[in-house]
């Protein structure tokens, strides 16, 4: 399919050519409140050269003002949106245009899917990822572009728009209409656009150069009521709307489904400063009107509302009678007042397309990581994570005062690294290291979790003086934001999971300073690396976090603790005899005398180090990063690695600690090499 170049960090055109295209533009001060031109629907899709096609995408439309950093985000009825979608507006701040640029706020899954339903109640990223796809641009630099043709407004916008990953230029196709309206259907779409390439902008016009064609019925109306049936225990039973006609109110049904609790109680909050002994409607309806499938329907009280709300509702089609049939509600909608909603009537595309053919060539929205989990003004928060309900208190206390890191910025980040951390931590028991007053405060060990975790929880049961216990197992990301929840800073993991737990997955050489130098601590480490490398072994490291560095070689689970132990002794020592200076393998402390210890005997059962990614009770929030081998080296710190920018770097290098699950050591081999050169 043939399609309009996708947003780039570079322009399309070059200098000459927007000078050119801008003078075509009129003279034209900073607009203040344009009313967004609008589309007309019809029926159907058609092929047609003279258009290109774009996904309708399922939001709310907004212009955002930019003049040099100056930034207003807002809705096609001039309301800001600046506050309620401020990773948008952020975003727009960064950019020194000045510039009108219109689109679409839309709330995104993980696979790149417009939602509207979460759309309606965002707050942050838990509730999906918001993005504000771009599709014109009417003012630019003192010129009105409004008389170009969309062609032209296309390229300058996609010669001007900055490289953003929460601002994305809708693309536009040049392809068969029909084609791309089946492939939106497949995708579960809310529907295309068809734009005439030769189409002017014209503010606040509904065109017949811009369609919309719906791969399902929607339609936005106005809430006039509610009903409360007879013995119901729900919040309200359904909805009663309608849309204006020649600015009377008309009732065009009930909707009984679409809402869960938590949304009906939302509504309610919503509803009640409306509330009015008046029916609205022009006509009051039957609410009690026996049907087909209820011939004896349970009996009905109306609340009547002023009619000032607006949601939006799918339904199969509308009855001779103006009565929508199988109605379900999709979701609230800020975004329109209440008396521009009329019913939207499908004109046959057929009088608006000369020579169009009426008869899977759509891009896939783009995936986007994650990066905000918790917003960033509201103390208590609850968010559905896995299909579990959390509940996140105290967002704003200090975990890290010096530095002024939030439990909230805490959770944001394990929100955005879990998928990383998972294979680390699933069903491997840990010891709950809790900081409920950050690092400044007292902290404790908590091992045993019976009866003080959900239900949904996975748990390990083990006996301590005759009493069985249970350990907690982070098995998903619901389970990770909830163990951080309650003050781990840190996540501790055995080395061995609960399928096979007297065989670790890894063997771990724990580099702990006393009075040495970190330039002291990388020594150490690349004499291992050297070691291991005469074995034939391959091995990982990353920082501790704190003041030291781990190395693991992988085990795949085929030997033992004991196994593991002794290898890591035999390592230990051959490193020891070089470094004799400043390393021990002393397990006393006091036997050191100041010395960094080579500690082995950490591969024992149920004893843990600091996962990979995992945060650090410690000044600078400091993370345990993985490192490639050539990053451990003479003026590595610590503090390299932190919660500030961990999350860029692991998305930019992926997970290269991985292969400490893969393919484990032959230790015999491994064991005779090393007896064959030392």
């Amino acid at each position: 399919m043939k399609k309009i170049p996708a947003q780039k960090k570079t322009g399309l055109l070059s200098k000459k050519d927007m000078d050119a295209l801008l003078k075509k533009g009129r003279a034209s001060a900073f607009p203040k409140d344009l009313v967004p031109m609008m589309a007309t629907l019809v029926d159907a899709p058609f092929d047609n050269d003279d258009w290109i096609y774009e996904i309708k995408w399922d939001g709310y439309r907004a212009l955002a003002y930019l003049n040099n950093g100056k930034v207003e985000l807002r809705s096609r009825n001039n309301k800001s949106f600046n506050e309620k979608f401020y990773p948008v507006y952020d975003a727009l701040k960064k950019w020194k245009l000045k510039a009108v640029i219109d689109g679409e706020i839309v709330v995104t899954d993980k696979e790149g899917m417009p939602d509207f339903n979460n759309l309606q109640n965002w707050r942050s990223e838990a509730d999906g990822i918001l993005l504000f796809y771009v599709f014109d641009i009417v003012w630019l630099n003192g010129r009105s572009l409004q008389d170009l043709v969309l062609e032209d407004r296309r390229a300058i916008l996609e010669a001007v728009l900055p490289k953003s990953d929460t601002i994305l230029l809708s693309n536009g196709f040049r392809t068969k209409g029909t084609e791309f309206f089946v492939a939106a259907g497949k995708m579960k779409l809310e529907g295309i656009m068809a734009k005439k390439l030769n189409s002017l902008y014209v503010p606040g016009n509904r065109s017949k150069d811009w369609l919309k064609i719906k791969t399902q019925t929607r339609q936005e109306v106005v809430i006039a009521g509610y009903t409360l049936n007879e013995g119901s225990v729900k919040i309200f039973s359904s909805l009663l709307v309608g849309v204006f006609e020649n600015k009377k109110l008309i009732y065009t049904g009930k909707i009984g489904t679409g809402f869960s609790d938590k949304t009906q109680r939302d509504m309610m909050k919503q509803f009640r400063p409306f509330e009015s002994s008046v029916c609205p409607f022009a006509e009051a309806p039957d609410i009690n009107k026996p049907s087909r499938f209820r011939p004896n329907p349970p009996k009905a009280k109306a609340v009547w509302l002023k009619p000032k709300l607006v949601c939006e509702v799918s339904y199969t089609e509308m009855t001779p009678d103006g009565v929508m049939r199988h109605p379900s509600f999709e979701g609230m909608r800020a975004d329109k007042p209440a008396t521009q909603v009329i019913l939207e009537k499908q004109t046959p595309v057929k009088k608006l397309v000369k020579n169009s053919k009426e008869r899977s060539a759509v891009a896939k929205p783009a995936k986007h990581e994650p990066k905000t989990f918790l917003n960033p003004s509201e103390e208590t928060q609850v968010r559905k994570i896995g299909g579990h309900e959390l509940s996140f208190n105290n967002l704003g206390k200090l975990y890290w005062p010096k530095e002024k890191i939030s439990k909230r910025g805490m959770l944001n980040y394990y929100y955005q690294v879990a998928g990383y951390m998972l294979p680390y931590l699933k069903d491997r028991p840990q010891s709950l290291n809790r900081f409920p007053n950050g690092i400044e405060g007292k902290s404790f060990y908590q091992k045993d979790v019976t009866g003080k975790v959900p239900g949904w929880v996975k748990q390990y049961p083990y006996v301590s003086e005759g009493e069985k216990k249970n350990f907690m197992l982070c098995n998903d990301e619901a389970a990770l934001l909830y163990m951080a929840s309650l003050g781990c800073i840190e996540f501790n993991p055995w080395s061995s999971t609960v399928k096979k737990p007297g065989h670790p997955d890894w063997c771990m050489i724990d580099l702990d300073p006393d009075k040495n130098t970190f330039n002291q601590v990388i020594e150490t480490a690349r004499v291992t690396k050297q070691v291991l490398d005469a074995a034939g072994v391959n091995s990982y490291c990353k920082t501790s976090g704190s003041t030291g560095l781990h190395i693991y070689i992988p085990l795949e689970k085929k030997y033992t603790y004991g196994q593991s132990k002794e290898f890591g002794r035999v390592i230990a020592q051959l490193v020891n005899a070089q470094l004799p200076r400043f390393t021990s393998v002393e397990r006393l402390i006091s036997n050191r005398n100041g010395k960094l210890y080579i500690d082995f005997l950490q591969n024992r059962p149920s004893a843990t180090l600091a996962s990979a990614y995992s945060l650090r009770p410690k000044p600078g929030a400091t993370v345990s990063m993985p490192l490639h081998w050539e990053e451990v080296k003479k003026g590595m710190k610590m503090k390299d690695f932190n919660i500030h920018n961990a999350v860029a770097r692991i998305k930019e290098q992926g997970d290269i600690f991985l292969p400490v699950l893969g393919k484990g050591i032959n230790m015999q081999v491994a064991l005779k090499k090393l007896h064959d050169v030392s």
